[in-house]
């Protein structure tokens, strides 16, 4: 069987371009014996961490009461990403970067002795073979020449997913969503075409 965990991380719903991508894609995902967890943070936001919180994700255990909720959701979180084969990340930028729903998901799923741990060598992932799929979207193009350095979107969300040990990572990239209705059509058309390849490539992994 093989698992896939969706985090879709886009604030505009249904018109999200996205989420419609990751549509295409789990529409496309007709192997046998797949199981799909669609975790949506728009609809169901991870609380961003506070000072009231903070000890539930980073320490062996809780120190408060007011952790033990954050503590419980990260156990949660943490175990749909151990579980799954493949990720599949819906990210779109928003100024420059991820979602911040999305960074407050991976501060929720970042814990030492759990997703990494710190050697003598220096940290070292501990979710290695796993895969993980990014479907990015922005409205510029940041592909090429000085607009390079703008990209904190995709470099962010790769350092986050290599610092657990996720290193067999694709993009599919859908850009230049701001430069009207012939930019997007060929964008948009091309990501999907990606995508819906990706699924039907997906194989039942051997329990």
């Amino acid at each position: 069987m093989t698992h896939i965990l969706i985090i879709r991380s886009s604030a505009n719903g249904a018109r999200s371009i996205s989420n419609q991508l990751i549509d295409g894609f789990v529409a496309a995902a007709t192997a046998p014996n797949l199981q799909i967890v669609d975790r949506d943070l728009d609809r169901h936001p991870v609380p961003h961490i506070r000072s009231e919180t903070l000890a539930g994700i980073g320490r062996p255990a809780p120190e408060t009461d007011a952790a033990v909720p954050t503590r419980t959701l990260s156990d949660a979180l943490i175990a749909e990403l151990q579980a799954a084969d493949l990720i599949v990340l819906g990210v779109p930028m928003y100024n420059f970067g991820m979602p911040s729903t999305l960074k407050s998901w991976f501060d929720h799923v970042l814990r030492a002795g759990a997703t990494f741990q710190y050697t003598a060598a220096g940290p070292e992932g501990l979710l290695k073979g796993k895969r993980a799929l990014i479907v990015a979207t922005r409205a510029g193009n940041y592909s090429n020449g000085d607009s390079t350095a703008f990209d904190h979107q995709l470099t962010h969300v790769r350092t986050l997913l290599n610092f657990m040990g996720v290193t067999d990572i694709d993009v599919v990239l859908a850009e230049s969503l701001a430069f009207g209705d012939e930019a997007v059509a060929a964008s948009v058309g091309a990501a999907r075409a990606q995508l819906e390849t990706a699924a039907r490539a997906l194989s039942p992994v051997a329990a």
